[in-house]
């Protein structure tokens, strides 16, 4: 499945709809909040216990067994769920991925709102943690291996308005919305996923907009913002459409585009990558826009194109 098609799926699921207090359900999946000694005499008979979670059939749905506490529940949530789950192929594709990580946040945190704003507070102070002690064990960690990626770009980011495409859970604008003399748009093709962040946003008590909008399609006008930047997106896509995103970003970008990427030795397809890169692929990237540019590794590799 490629982005588009979770995006696509993420659109099906309303991330902040009412739901009874330690269960979610949707016509997919159910999953529950449970200690671990509940989840060994729950029937049917599991079909796998790992450390974190406990996997039945439920009938046509599959179910999903959790001892999490809200202390634990951040965004290396999906690490957990790729590590156990999904990696030794007991659970497959992003649809399905998309809806058991839900139903966790939901699940672990009486309360919609209450559950994602636990979740947001928890993954950004655990990021500034990492910042603060890098070298600390943080083996399996997504919120560990995104800090130094997260670091680099308000490094780059100056003052000024800021467009983010592909926010996703939307870290990266939070973080910039939290500096003083930025004002943030944060973007993503999903619209369930936009109206999650605007509502976390103002619990945290940040302010931020929004645009639910395909990346390559951006409704702004031209030179409409300072910088762009597209963090770990252009692997989720095809080589045209990734082409149409960065010519979309240069059309916004008054002063600058930063692209960061992850270096793979295959796509991790569990996250929905469908094609890696190396810094080679970037310069050729950066010489194709005709912009002055700087292509260069860390943690990753960023392409930094300048537009003013």
């Amino acid at each position: 499945m490629s982005v588009p098609d979770l995006r696509r799926a993420a659109q099906r699921i309303d991330p902040l709809a009412a739901n009874a207090p330690g269960r979610y359900a949707d016509d997919v999946v159910v999953v529950i909040r449970e200690s671990p000694s509940q989840g060994r005499d729950r029937d049917p008979a599991p079909i796998v216990r790992t450390e974190h979670f406990c996997l039945r059939r439920r009938g046509r749905r599959v179910e999903v067994g959790h001892w999490l506490r809200p202390g634990q529940l951040d965004n290396d949530l999906a690490g957990l769920l790729a590590e156990e789950l999904f990696a030794p192929g007991w659970l497959s594709g992003p649809d399905i991925f998309e809806r058991v990580f839900t139903g966790v946040v939901r699940s672990c945190v009486d309360g919609p709102l209450a559950a994602w704003t636990t979740f947001y507070e928890n993954t950004l102070t655990r990021i500034r943690e990492c910042w603060q002690d890098p070298a600390a064990d943080c083996d399996h960690s997504s919120i560990a291996g995104f800090a130094p990626v997260y670091r680099r770009t308000l490094d780059l980011v100056e003052a000024g308005t800021v467009l983010d495409m592909g926010s996703c859970f939307g870290f990266l604008p939070l973080m910039l919305a939290r500096r003083p003399g930025h004002t943030v748009i944060a973007s993503d093709l999903s619209r369930g996923t936009m109206r999650l962040l605007g509502a976390a946003s103002e619990a945290l008590g940040l302010r931020l907009g929004t645009l639910a909008c395909d990346a390559s399609r951006v409704p702004l006008p031209d030179a409409s913002v300072d910088t762009v930047t597209v963090i770990h997106v252009l692997e989720h896509l095809d080589p045209q459409h990734g082409d149409a995103v960065v010519e979309e970003a240069l059309r916004l970008a008054r002063r600058r585009v930063v692209v960061a990427v992850p270096y793979e030795d295959e796509a991790t397809s569990a996250y929905g990558h469908v094609r890696c890169f190396d810094q080679d692929q970037l310069d050729r990237m950066g010489r194709r826009t005709g912009r002055p540019y700087t292509a260069s590794s860390y943690h990753g590799g960023w392409l930094v194109l300048d537009t003013g």
